[in-house]
């Protein structure tokens, strides 16, 4: 039989939006300090969870829930397993927004709502795509699993946890990146570096906070200092702010004098695409005289890391003829005078480059006292363009597309597909669509959603059936 997958999936539309405003309407960033036994991402991510496990359910399929952390919906048999893996977390919404982000709204044909692009508006088309496949009858080769992590934009506590306990699947692919296809990811890992407490001189640092996570360009740093001559430091932050690409305001009271800065949020794995409202304020409060560890801290992020993706001032500038440059993203900066200072650079490597080798490298740029230490780290991941998941899945992008021209491409980001020796991620932003991941206003259009559930119920099939289907 021939399938119309676009105008299965038009049938579907209205209980995919339904479904979908379900998911977007619960808040599922990880929150540690709700964290308990049973809910041990915080409530938001087990409710994800359950949630969509309970939409599985009700759709026939056999699922589990593994510790709360990670579960999957089932549907087949062979002795390969073809999975689709996706994840129910999200950022932190973040200000800046149009629209209550957790409540899903619709204008222009665009769905906003935080984890309407990542992943959550992806990965309930991924679903639908399963779920058409199913309710088609079509015979498969493979058993499929549909599995969602609940911890993506953190650590993969739920996606480590099911490779921990679950058979490896044989192959499959992550619907949270972009079309057409991506066979290659960059390495990735974070250092922290550290400085000392003393801020008190003749400008003292009381307290600097930015940023949100690790992955994400902040979009917002505040200050607050106390200065023997807070008028002109007024008056020299209002002119440095109209010269800049940023807004910000300054404001006193009995703490200090507290000055805020505004820029543009971004995924982190191309800082290039936001505005680091942090690594600006430090290099306006740098021109200032601090007291040791504090000036040390501004003067870093001012002379090595501000407005330096490419990593050139600390001399690390690197790229892979293959996988591309080597970026860096600043994405935590904080320091009080009990803590001290700490960043966080959040890096995406090519191969040909090691973390020790950052690490070895910004040690030697450090100032006299400071620290850094290594976090985990993932390796580069790539899966040969002649691989058959690669060329199926093309294939298939194509079909429906009309695209010809568009080729597999290797990104900085770091999707679930790199869990399996033959992964990959496989939309659902398309070459056409602005990425708002990890942004204020994050959105995706409604055609776009439902041109991906066609793609993926036609990429399911193609990958788990003998494909008797492509015969008319």
């Amino acid at each position: 039989m021939t399938i119309d997958w676009q105008a299965e999936a038009a049938k579907h539309q209205a209980d995919y939006l339904a479904d979908l405003t379900t998911m977007l309407r619960v808040p599922s960033f990880r929150d540690d300090s709700q964290a308990t036994t049973d809910a041990p991402l915080g409530p938001g991510p087990k409710q994800a969870l359950t949630t969509f496990l309970a939409i599985a359910e009700r759709d026939g399929f056999k699922t589990k829930n593994i510790d709360n952390l990670v579960g999957y919906a089932e549907y087949g048999e062979g002795d390969e397993t073809l999975a689709v893996l996706a994840h129910v977390d999200e950022m932190p919404a973040g200000n800046g927004w149009d629209t209550d982000p957790f409540e899903p709204t619709i204008k222009d044909g665009k769905l906003y709502a935080r984890g309407a692009s990542d992943d959550k508006g992806p990965g309930m088309a991924a679903y639908y795509g399963l779920k058409m496949v199913k309710e088609l009858g079509l015979k498969l080769n493979k058993e499929v699993r549909f599995i969602v992590g609940t911890d993506e934009e953190s650590n993969w506590t739920g996606m480590k946890r099911y490779f921990e306990v679950e058979p490896a699947p044989t192959l499959g692919f992550s619907p949270d990146a972009e079309f057409p296809l991506i066979n290659g990811e960059k390495g990735n890992v974070s250092l922290q570096v550290r400085f000392g407490n003393q801020a008190k001189g003749s400008f003292e640092l009381k307290t600097f906070d930015s940023g949100l996570r690790e992955n994400m360009v902040p979009r917002e740093a505040v200050a607050v200092i106390k200065t023997p001559a807070d008028d002109q430091v007024v008056t020299n932050f209002e002119a440095f702010i109209a010269a800049q690409p940023i807004t910000g305001k300054a404001t006193q009271d009995d703490s200090g004098l507290k000055l805020e800065v505004v820029g543009k949020a971004a995924h982190g794995m191309e800082p290039r695409n936001g505005i680091n409202a942090g690594t600006y304020l430090a290099s306006f409060l740098s021109q200032y005289t601090f007291a040791a560890d504090a000036q040390d801290f501004l003067g870093f992020i001012a002379t090595k890391l501000h407005d330096d993706s490419r990593v050139e001032q600390l001399g690390l500038a690197f790229t892979d003829k293959v996988m591309g440059d080597l970026t860096m993203n600043v994405g935590l900066l904080h320091f009080d005078q009990q803590d001290g200072g700490a960043l966080t650079l959040n890096f995406r490597y090519p191969k040909g480059i090691e973390p020790a080798d950052l690490t070895k490298k910004i040690t030697t740029e450090l100032p006299a006292g400071a620290t850094i230490s290594q976090g985990d780290f993932m390796v580069p991941h790539y899966v040969d363009p002649s691989d058959p998941i690669v060329k199926d899945l093309m294939a298939v992008y194509r079909r429906q597309t009309g695209d010809k021209d568009s080729q597999p491409e290797i990104v900085g980001g770091g999707t679930y597909g790199r869990m399996m020796a033959r992964g990959v991620a496989f939309g659902a932003l398309f070459p056409h669509t602005e990425d708002t991941m990890h942004q204020a206003n994050e959105f995706q259009p409604i055609d776009d959603l439902m041109a991906a559930m066609a793609i993926y119920g036609e990429s399911i099939a193609v990958l788990a059936t003998d494909k008797s289907f492509l015969k008319g």
